[in-house]
Parts: C-alpha cells; sequence; structure tokens
C-alpha cells in the first residue's frame, strides 16, 4: 500500500476545489436574491430595479449556455445585460466598482466557512499541490476573492494557482468545456487532477464527461449514491456524461484526504479517450490561449524563447495553419468518403515556409478560433459516425475518433509550449 500512496515527490496534482458549498457554506437560493437586489438598489439611481434584475438574471443564463471559445463571459454577460439597460458599461463601472469595493463584502453574514476547508487548503499546499479555486465563473475576481476571505482563505495569503472568474474563463460548469479550460490556462501540466465539489449536475457529472476524477463532496445527511447511479448521457449533449467507475469518490470534505492518499496513481489520470471529453478540450483550446496570451505586448509575441524555438506568432499561425489545411479537410473527407485514404502532412516547415514570425499573431489566433469553431460544428451531435473510419499514410488503419484524440493532443503540447515560452521556462 505505501508504494500507491501519494506524495509530495512521487505525485504532484492538481486540485480543482469547488467553493460554494464545498469551501464556504453558502445558501444559493438565499445568496443571489440577496446579491441582485443589493446590485441593482446600489445601481437605482441610474437603472430601476425592474428593469435591473430581469437583466442580471438573462445575462446569467446566457453565460450559463455559452459555447463560444471566442468570447468570455463578461463580454457575453456584457452583449446581454447593457443593452437592456440602455447603458453602456462605461457610465456604470465607477459604481459597480463601488459596489464590489463596499457593499459586496457585506454580504457574507449570508455565509458561513466551514473549518475542515481551511485545513484542507493548508495540508495541500504543505504537500506542493497545485490548488486551483474551480468556483463557477459568474462573478468579476473581485467578487470571488471576497467568498475566499468569507470562508478563511484570503488570496492575500494562499497563492492559488488559479482562481476562475467571469473577466478570464469562456465556459461555466454547466460545460464540459469548463474543466479542460482550467489546465489549458495552466499551461496543461501533465500530473493527475482531481475536482472535489458537492454539486452533482454542474460538478460531478461535467467532470467524468471531461474525463478528469472527481470526489463529490456529500452535504450533511445526503444519502450516498453508487457510482453507477450517476446518470449518463451522449456526446452530442451540452454537458455530456462520463462513466463515474473508480474515478469517482464520495463522502464527507473530511474523508477527501484519506481518499485521496489512497487512491490508486492510475485512477487519477486525465481520460481523452471519449467524444465529449475530446469535444471539450478542442474547444477549450483557443479560448485558454486567448486569455493566456491577452495582456502581451507586441515584444513578447514575437520574442523567440530559445535558439530553434518558435515564437508565440509563429506557434498561433502553425495552429491556425494545421487546422485550416490538415484538420478540417480530413474531418470533412471521412465524413463523406467510405474509408478515404489520407495523405500525411509535414507541417512545421510551414513557419518557416510561410514568414510566420512577421505576421500578426492576433490575427492569427482570430483565424485559428475561426477555423476551430468550423471544426466543432462539423463536430458537434455526432453518434454512431465517430467509428468511421479511414487508412492514414502514416497511423494506418483509424477513425474519426483517433483522429480527433491525435488533434487534441497536438492542441495539448502547443498550449504547453505557449505557456512555457510566456512563462520564460525554456
Amino acid at each position: 500500500m505505501a508504494a500507491r500512496t501519494l506524495s509530495r515527490v512521487a505525485m504532484p496534482i492538481t486540485l480543482l476545489l469547488d467553493l460554494d458549498d464545498t469551501l464556504l457554506e453558502t445558501n444559493m437560493d438565499v445568496f443571489i436574491p440577496a446579491y441582485f437586489k443589493a446590485l441593482s438598489a446600489a445601481l437605482a439611481e441610474k437603472v430601476a430595479p425592474e428593469v435591473m434584475i430581469p437583466a442580471l438574471t438573462g445575462g446569467t443564463k446566457a453565460m450559463m449556455v455559452n459555447m463560444d471559445p471566442a468570447l468570455t463571459l463578461r463580454e457575453v454577460f456584457d452583449a446581454y445585460f447593457f443593452p437592456k439597460l440602455g447603458l453602456d458599461r462605461i457610465t456604470l463601472q465607477t459604481a459597480i466598482d463601488r459596489f464590489y469595493d463596499e457593499i459586496f463584502p457585506t454580504l457574507g453574514a449570508l455565509t458561513k466557512p466551514i473549518p475542515e476547508a481551511v485545513r484542507l487548503v493548508d495540508w495541500a499546499f504543505a504537500q506542493g499541490y497545485r490548488v486551483v479555486i474551480a468556483t463557477n465563473p459568474f462573478f468579476p475576481l473581485k467578487a470571488v476573492q471576497h467568498r475566499l476571505r468569507w470562508a478563511g482563505l484570503p488570496p492575500e495569503k494562499y497563492p492559488f494557482a488559479l482562481v476562475t472568474s467571469y473577466e478570464t474563463f469562456h465556459f461555466t460548469k454547466e460545460t464540459v468545456a469548463y474543466y479542460p479550460e482550467v489546465l489549458a490556462q495552466l499551461g496543461w501540466p501533465e500530473d493527475p487532477a482531481v475536482m472535489v465539489g458537492d454539486d452533482i449536475d454542474r460538478e460531478v457529472k461535467p467532470t467524468q464527461a471531461a474525463g478528469f476524477p472527481v470526489f463529490w463532496v456529500r452535504k450533511s445527511g445526503e444519502v450516498s449514491a453508487e457510482p453507477g447511479e450517476v446518470p449518463q448521457g451522449s456526446p452530442g449533449s451540452r454537458t455530456g456524461r462520463g462513466s463515474p467507475g473508480s474515478r469517482m469518490g464520495q463522502g464527507t470534505l473530511e474523508s477527501f484526504r484519506g481518499w485521496l492518499e489512497k487512491a490508486d496513481p492510475e485512477t487519477l489520470k486525465i481520460s481523452f479517450k471519449t467524444p465529449w471529453a475530446l469535444l471539450a478540450n478542442l474547444r477549450s483550446t483557443p479560448a485558454a490561449i486567448a486569455t493566456l496570451v491577452a495582456s502581451l505586448s507586441p515584444d513578447a509575441w514575437r520574442r523567440q524563447p530559445a535558439p530553434a524555438e518558435w515564437c508565440l506568432t509563429e506557434i498561433i499561425c502553425h495552429l491556425r495553419d494545421v487546422e485550416r489545411e490538415v484538420n478540417l479537410p480530413r474531418i470533412r473527407k471521412l465524413l463523406a468518403e467510405e474509408n478515404p485514404f489520407l495523405a500525411g502532412e509535414v507541417t512545421d516547415r510551414w513557419v518557416e515556409e510561410r514568414h510566420c514570425a512577421e505576421q500578426d499573431g492576433r490575427q492569427a489566433l482570430a483565424d485559428f478560433i475561426t477555423a476551430r469553431k468550423e471544426a466543432l460544428g462539423l463536430l458537434n451531435g455526432l453518434q454512431a459516425e465517430w467509428s468511421r473510419t479511414a487508412r492514414h499514410a502514416i497511423f494506418g488503419p483509424t477513425t474519426l475518433l483517433e483522429l480527433t484524440g491525435f488533434v487534441a493532443g497536438h492542441d495539448r503540447a502547443h498550449v504547453q509550449q505557449i505557456w512555457k515560452t510566456i512563462q520564460g521556462g525554456w
């Protein structure tokens, strides 16, 4: 048993920790109405509450269903919210900032810290784990940081690897793509990742669909569920469903540490074998890259990190060209023909031949996103088609599912490269 016990040296881990009702006791049926009421009161001089509340509700629903990797959740919310008010963000920004600085903190009285949460986070950092606050990103970062303080986990004290918020995320937990977007924004670390959360529909099911191990934190008095009792769905659905099996743990928050320490490391590896996991990966890649490069200077895009290594512009041009000229044609051909032959492509040389370093990196990213959305449009909703066969010049007999897995693996490798280039890790 000792050889299979996780340790700081042998098994670094990324922990994705839900916030509400996992690290912080929050009755959302009470908190959200109070939050909306307080925000509408704070902005009442400019917007009538009877206009504000429906706009807030509608904007939240728009974020919940967003599947567009080109739009952050803030952009989705703003596109719905401000036209409903007949105002723009600039007009309200000062009042909004004052609300989150002065009024939102008072809502902490509606929540209650969970002592075991602090002990768990302290232990995780002591093990050298990468800790992510994987809260549903409906809120601005300021609001999430306040909620962490209410939980006894102030961000000033704890060096969280990532705190998800609506400014930098493109998908909510209602979509499978949220989970790979978390890891992509961290540069797709190779170590295992485990989601810890209390909500079956927002955490357990979509996490499993994404191929992640998950620990379901049961509420006090909640009846235990056998893994097979967690419903499954189809790859064509928005949330999809994975196969729970032994990759799902359950129990109280206090029991999570023991479960993790005894877990077989093989069960903690992320699986990318199902269509819905692969689709979530493909959707998350351009979204995460957009966040990673959002604040970079033009010089950073063109800087070569090491001899013979591509700069960011070259990497993204490569992703764009492969998507447009290799991935899309192959998908179309495989869907249109019976067992087609797919020629091998040597694409790395295109970067130099096409003088990619001299191109506009941000435009290349926009073009990559457009091409990826087209590919997703071809793949979404497929069922039996995933088993369609082809003859690849290099890989031999293959299927659409396997080829999509190659695309997702190619994505992850270049996200790691982008992360390493930005962090200066060469």
